[in-house]
């Protein structure tokens, strides 16, 4: 199958008109519309469903584009390598959005250390409670908790990683043991403000327990945190600010236990600078490792079957 023909593809899928692919691959439209006809000939299914308004991707496309992306990304690894190997070091700025807590606890070190192995090479890391827009060149790659789905951009799923409910162990010593949901009820919890959200996969409280009482809330992971491990109350985090502090304890691993996804994206036209691809190949393989902790292999300090103390003595 010949890769410039799914170039095409990525590019109109990504845009929905042949003016727009063809301006984000720098060919007149009719090549795209040529590349189109022959991909869809050797698949042999029509991949674009033509309409008036542009194209729209078919059952065949959508199972195609996932496919197609996942080539992308190994050829825009091979080539970053290629190009890095070639250049004595990575130059230039490269603006990072990422979540504030992924940025804080699991990306900041590396990053600080790859700009050191680059001195001429400026990373902006910016780790906001908020989603950051390629379309407004915010940052260069965007790391978000929703797969982007509209404009010209090179999207990849970076990770899974999973979030539960966490207490200091000072303050869980002063409750009885908690071996249910209903054992939730005394408790008071640290969250999010709901019509602050700037995610929908940042609702999942409420989808298991509804507390009678909030000690706090911040749009801010940092501030939950601090919160929490200072005796506040209980609060969902993601295991990987959870397990690595031995102040907390896990609560209630099954029931209290959410699975998320970031995906990461940049735009196509950037995509083949090699200090972007440098950056985008090193968060990939940064988030991946193992010691990222964002997808623990067990649940770490479950040992919530310890006696408590209760109220009354």
């Amino acid at each position: 199958m010949d890769w410039d023909n799914l170039r095409y593809f990525l590019a109109l899928a990504r845009t929905g008109t042949l003016i727009n692919a063809a301006r984000t691959v720098q060919v007149d439209h009719t090549t795209v519309s040529r590349r189109i006809q022959a991909l869809e000939k050797e698949m042999g299914v029509p991949l674009f469903a033509r309409e008036t308004s542009g194209h729209r991707l078919t059952e065949a496309g959508q199972h195609l584009l996932p496919q197609a992306e996942a080539m992308e990304e190994a050829f825009l690894s091979i080539e970053s390598s290629s190009l890095v190997k070639q250049e004595e070091g990575l130059s230039g700025l490269v603006r990072v959005g990422v979540p504030e807590g992924l940025g804080a606890k699991v990306l900041a070190a590396p990053l600080a250390s790859l700009a050191k192995q680059h001195p001429n090479l400026v990373i902006d890391l910016l780790a906001l409670p908020r989603l950051l827009h390629l379309s407004r060149r915010e940052a260069d790659i965007v790391i978000s908790l929703e797969r982007p789905t509209r404009g010209s951009v090179v999207v990849t799923k970076l990770s899974d990683y999973i979030l539960r409910l966490y207490g200091a162990k000072t303050y869980l010593a002063d409750y009885p043991r908690i071996e249910s949901v209903a054992d939730l009820e005394p408790h008071t919890f640290i969250s999010y403000v709901d019509d602050l959200l700037f995610s929908k996969q940042l609702q999942f409280l409420e989808t298991f327990f509804q507390p009678n009482h909030f000690g706090l809330r911040s749009t801010s992971i940092s501030a939950q945190y601090e919160a929490v491990r200072h005796g506040a109350g209980l609060a969902i985090l993601p295991a990987f600010i959870g397990d690595k502090d031995p102040a907390l304890e896990c609560v209630l691993p099954q029931d209290a236990h959410f699975h998320r996804t970031f995906w990461m994206s940049m735009p196509a036209e950037i995509r083949h600078l090699a200090r972007v691809q440098a950056v985008w190949q090193f968060l990939r393989d940064t988030a991946r490792a193992p010691s990222s902790g964002l997808m623990p292999q067990e649940p770490s300090r479950m040992a919530l079957q310890r006696p408590g103390k209760s109220r009354t003595d």
